[in-house]
């Protein structure tokens, strides 16, 4: 069976295909002003931005210092450090970055990103790891962003009748 293309023949019709939830995902990040801040974020950094999946934008071969991480999520704007190709090629991470742009979304926008800090910060308190006890990290998948899972168990509650919170 043919793959079906889009009308313009040159692209697989399932790369151009948005769902409800996804275009509302796209409006929410628009409107609150994120994406904007991710294209001009990439367009500082002169990285090459093309059209993603599921009403993503990649932009690709980020290369300033900060933050650290291989790939992080401003609106829709996937900003990575690969090339889009691999980026794409990685469903499993382009996933995680996707969970982000929902989290986004749901945060309104520039809330999202104190946030998230608040919850690496106290990630970091409890585990000595920005990831592992982070809301949004784990939300979006902890393996599929690349981290690990290195919770420490808490003490056993002491004495008898005790609880453990």
């Amino acid at each position: 069976m043919a793959e079906r293309r889009h009308p313009g023949g040159s692209r697989p019709l399932s790369s151009v295909h948005v769902s409800a939830g996804q275009r509302l995902r796209q409006f929410a990040n628009a409107a609150n002003g994120s994406t904007l801040l991710g294209l001009a974020v990439a367009r500082a950094a002169r990285t090459a931005v093309s059209r993603g999946p599921r009403g993503l934008i990649i932009a690709s071969g980020y290369a300033w210092r900060v933050p650290f991480a291989g790939a992080f999520v401003l609106g829709n704007v996937v900003i990575c450090r690969l090339p889009a190709e691999q980026l794409l090629a990685n469903p499993a991470l382009l996933g995680h970055e996707e969970k982000h742009c929902t989290q986004y979304a749901w945060c309104l926008g520039a809330p999202f990103l104190p946030l998230y800090f608040l919850a690496a910060g106290w990630s970091q308190l409890r585990t000595g790891n920005p990831a592992s006890a982070n809301f949004f990290e784990r939300r979006a998948g902890l393996a599929a962003g690349g981290y690990v899972d290195i919770r420490t168990p808490r003490p056993a509650p002491s004495g008898p009748g005790g609880i453990e919170v």
